[in-house]
């Protein structure tokens, strides 16, 4: 299967857990944002291998993902995972899904290019489908680092080569 796709935001986590859910809330905000051509987005629930298929037609992938991590609530992070154990250590409840299937695309040479932010959270207890107000205070922080992040992307492809400016016989 050729990568044929620019970029994919996909948010993830369970909606129906609170905070837990920060990923798939921003994901549905994102869709009512003016994105370039080559973005789509996907509300990718709680992971899983079915989103295999979306990491091997696209090129690059930002994961938006709740973590337990024991920072302040709200902090956002950006990493930029190449294996498995590149995920922080206490990914949310999906934690194994989203591993496995990082290791799958190892395994069969279809990793695209990821990048992941992940929103400290203080708990995946609590039920319900609204977000707490420190949590849903910062998607907007959420989705203008996604933008900055694509505008950087969209700088360095765009960018015109480098050409020697001395002379060679």
């Amino acid at each position: 299967m050729k990568r044929n796709k620019g970029t994919l935001i996909l948010g993830v986590g369970n909606y129906l857990m609170g905070d837990e859910g920060i990923g798939v809330h921003t994901a549905n905000m994102l869709e009512k944002e003016q994105l370039p051509d080559d973005v789509d987005v996907l509300d990718g629930g709680t992971g899983g291998f079915y989103l295999l298929e979306y990491f091997e037609i696209y090129k690059h992938v930002i994961l938006v993902d709740a973590t337990l991590d024991g920072n302040t609530p709200g902090t956002i992070r950006l990493i930029k995972p190449r294996f498995a154990a590149d995920f922080p250590p206490a990914m949310s409840t999906h934690d194994i899904g989203l591993k496995d299937l990082v290791s799958a695309l190892q395994v069969l040479d279809k990793m695209p290019e990821i990048d992941l932010f992940v929103v400290s959270i203080d708990s995946i207890q609590q039920q319900g489908i609204t977000l707490t107000s420190k949590i849903a205070g910062i998607v907007p922080d959420i989705i203008n680092e996604i933008k900055c992040l694509l505008k950087r992307n969209d700088v360095l492809l765009t960018k015109p080569p480098v050409h020697n400016l001395i002379d060679t016989p």
